[in-house]
C-alpha cells in the first residue's frame, strides 16, 4: 500500500482501525470464557421472547447517560 496516494479521509480510516485494532488487542474481552449465571440467562430468554426492545438512546435516557 502507498500511504502517499490515500486521501486524508483513507489514511484517517486507517488509523483509526490501527488504532482500533491495537486496543482491542491491549484490552481484550474480559468477560471472554465465562459462564452466564443460571439467573442472568433466564432474563436473557425472557428477554427474547418479550416483543418489547429499546433504543440505544432509549435505554441511555432510562439510565440518565448522555448518548
Amino acid at each position: 500500500m502507498d500511504l502517499s496516494s490515500l486521501s486524508m479521509e483513507q489514511l484517517k480510516e486507517l488509523v483509526q482501525g490501527l488504532v482500533d485494532d491495537r486496543i482491542r488487542e491491549l484490552i481484550g474481552d474480559p468477560d471472554l470464557g465465562l459462564q452466564l449465571g443460571d439467573s442472568l440467562r433466564a432474563r436473557l430468554k425472557q428477554s427474547l421472547v418479550s416483543g418489547e426492545r429499546l433504543s440505544g438512546e432509549e435505554m441511555a435516557q432510562q439510565l440518565g447517560l448522555r448518548w
